[in-house]
């Protein structure tokens, strides 16, 4: 066996404080009115895994990206690699991915039909993935090639980058440079996951990817899609790419600027929430993101942030949650999974799943990236 060397001790004792900062700060419990409605979501995606380990979109589609996605639902629920009733399936989801890692660092198939023109999505998530899962690696060896491959991936990650700062559906080379909202937040959540698992994430790509949000920044303080055609003020904001940005933003350790405060304005004002009796396209993508946000700021960080807002305006995490969680019980089809009446149901069900798997399960605190 190949020794680990100094770097590789290094790197475990890393992991092992992971390990242990992951386990102490672990959240609440699930309100007691939702646990079944979680139990059978969790139940569906682990039945719809393939025996090889991945799971897919409608007609086989986005098999990176939703074998990532459908990993970290079961993660949220508590389980790891090594223990927790869902650690075979983790591992299966984790042996497909690691084996899905080209010489350059991307994972995924540049060359598959449903993958090839959009390969930084899968490549993203699949990086926040298996962040996520090296630290309770219990195999040396196996946990080595794990680090090794997220240096790699982290590494094309950045080159992949435009010289705006941002990210397109394929790296920067392969897409003339062209750029836009929601990779960058796939791509930043990703590092963010990446360096809290020890893994090396230069300061230049934070940096750029931190500049390219405030530049696509309208006006009303909404994000628009894309740089590329165009930024100070110019443009469309939208309500998505904009509660997308706050989770960036709270990466990076930005919670009072006042970008951020822009940011959640903007959202307060455009946002659909569910059980409003109203739909916005990309319903189940927004609040993959916003919900995160609204969680992290709790019952008061929000006046904090915002002195000025009343009673009413208040964002709190209870407030919020009723109305989402009430939503996705109501919507859950029999057998557990969610369709999606909008954007996601052309993807398919793994995937509004796993985006209202994530959400419900915030309360768990499960994982460092979606801690307070």
């Amino acid at each position: 066996m190949r020794s680990l060397g100094r770097n590789g001790f290094l790197m475990s004792a890393v992991l092992a404080g992971l390990v242990l900062a992951q386990t102490s700060a672990r959240g609440e419990e699930i309100p007691k009115e939702y646990q079944e409605t979680v139990k059978k979501g969790l139940t569906w995606m682990a039945k719809n895994q393939f025996k090889d380990g991945h799971w897919e979109g409608i007609n086989g589609s986005y098999t990176v990206s939703m074998t990532a996605l459908g990993g970290m639902t079961l993660l949220c629920e508590g389980s790891t690699i090594r223990e927790g009733k869902y650690r075979d399936n983790i591992r299966r989801a984790t042996n497909w991915l690691m084996e899905r890692v080209q010489p350059n660092g991307l994972i995924g198939n540049p060359s598959s039909p449903s993958e090839g023109g959009r390969y930084m999505y899968g490549h993203g998530f699949s990086l926040l993935f298996l962040s996520c899962v090296v630290g309770e690696e219990e195999n040396v060896r196996r946990r080595e090639k794990l680090v090794e491959l997220l240096e790699k991936a982290a590494k094309f990650t950045h080159d992949a980058q435009t010289n705006r700062g941002g990210w397109g559906y394929v790296s920067a080379r392969d897409g003339s440079n062209f750029d836009e909202g929601s990779v960058t937040v796939t791509q930043v959540q990703a590092l963010r996951a990446a360096r809290n698992a020890g893994i090396i994430v230069p300061n230049a790509a934070i940096k750029a990817a931190q500049k390219y949000l405030v530049d696509s920044t309208d006006d009303q303080g909404g994000v628009q899609y894309s740089l590329a055609f165009g930024g100070g003020g110019r443009g469309q904001g939208r309500p998505a790419l904009t509660a997308a940005a706050i989770t960036c933003g709270f990466s990076f350790g930005d919670y009072t600027s006042d970008i951020v405060k822009k940011w959640l304005k903007n959202c307060q004002n455009t946002l659909a929430i569910p059980g409003d009796g109203r739909r916005m396209g990309h319903d189940e993508y927004t609040h993959y993101y916003y919900a995160q946000v609204v969680y992290v700021l709790g019952e008061d960080r929000f006046k904090k942030i915002v002195p000025e807002a009343t009673s009413s305006d208040s964002l709190t995490w209870t407030k919020y949650r009723k109305s989402v969680f009430d939503d996705y019980k109501s919507t859950q089809a029999a057998d557990g999974s969610w369709g999606g009446g909008g954007w996601g149901q052309g993807i398919g069900p793994v995937y509004v799943t796993a985006m209202h798997l994530t959400v419900l399960q915030l309360d768990k605190a499960a994982l460092p990236i979606y801690q307070r």
